[in-house]
């Protein structure tokens, strides 16, 4: 039967692609993000069949999305264009889109006469400590209010021994924010620090790639005086961090919480990606080795690694000469 044109309609051909790619084992995030870009495209271009796109109309979209589109963000500033990583992201999201369609259905990939958005990349930036005590004292009080009789006061926030623990695990584990809101009780053992970031969608490792981490005895405390207070803080299955309502905290929530905390101290930048540099670049600059810290990262590769030693002056050459078991066994 020849699919290739008539009756195989956008949408159709998304959803059998999101079907494939979660079969595939995918990360959570990556089918969200599918999802996202895809489902935007319909909306932006109507729901047309597969076999007539086009490579114009998809430079067109792309066109569209750099100098039109007025994103959503949660942050409520929409002012701004996409940034050049975004773009980036949706044009990859395309090939892997078409590259299946080539695949299953013999379809020309139209994806071949549209050019890769060009970004560079965001410069690594870290806390200092300075700034990460800031960030740690705006947990623990709200903001000053004043009274009918304009007495100026201020009162412990609520959720300090949660938000504390959240910024402290973050620091010293460097993990992504979807690992960190997938954790549960469970996976951290408070003797050691032991850590399990658990493989698979559920567990929030970027390509289901599992690995364990390690907490530090001032934030295995700190952890432990948030979980004695929840009901559930026993239990294994449950959330490590809880949200509103009792709901496991997601990244969302998570980015803004951070985001809050640091506008509260005059803390710039405040986001969960940069406490994974910050917890790279101090853990090279402690003697830490490009090695374990891909481990502890869960990188595939050491591209990224190697770019934080270069950012904390460390020589990549001694350190595998420090690692390298041929030279250190003698063989």
């Amino acid at each position: 039967m020849n699919r290739r044109s008539s009756g195989f309609l956008l949408s159709k051909a998304i959803e059998g692609f999101l079907i494939f790619k979660a079969a595939e084992a995918v990360s959570k995030n990556t089918i969200i993000s599918y999802t996202q870009h895809l489902r935007d495209w319909v909306n932006h271009c109507g729901d047309v069949e597969v076999g007539k796109i086009t490579s114009v109309e998809l430079c067109d979209y792309m066109a569209y999305l750099r100098t039109e589109y007025k994103p959503r963000r949660l942050c409520g500033n929409n002012v701004g264009p996409l940034a050049p990583k975004t773009l980036r992201n949706i044009w990859v999201t395309f090939m892997a889109f078409f590259t299946w369609l080539t695949r299953e259905f013999e379809l020309e990939n139209p994806m071949k006469g549209v050019p890769v958005p060009r970004f560079k990349k965001a410069p690594v930036d870290v806390f200092t400590k300075e700034q990460v005590e800031l960030v740690l004292k705006a947990c623990d009080q709200c903001r000053e209010a004043e009274t009918a009789d304009r007495r100026k006061y201020t009162s412990q926030r609520a959720s300090s021994k949660r938000d504390r623990a959240i910024i402290l695990t973050l620091l010293d584990t460097g993990l992504r924010a979807s690992e960190l809101c997938s954790l549960r009780v469970g996976d951290v053992d408070m003797k050691s620090g032991r850590v399990e970031v658990k493989h698979g969608i559920t567990g929030g490792a970027k390509g289901g790639k599992g690995r364990s981490v390690y907490l530090g005895k001032s934030t295995r405390r700190v952890v432990w005086r948030y979980l004695v207070d929840r009901e559930d803080g026993d239990q294994a299955d449950a959330p490590l961090f809880l949200g509103k309502f009792g709901r496991p905290l997601n990244k969302d929530a998570l980015r803004l919480l951070l985001g809050r905390l640091g506008q509260k101290a005059h803390v710039p930048k405040c986001h969960p990606h940069r406490f994974r540099h910050t917890f790279a670049i101090t853990y090279l600059r402690s003697g830490g080795d490009v090695f374990t810290l891909q481990a502890l990262l869960g990188h595939g590769s050491l591209d990224m690694v190697q770019h934080y030693a270069r950012i904390a002056e460390v020589d990549i050459e001694q350190a595998h000469n420090r690692a390298s078991p041929a030279d250190n066994w003698r063989l």
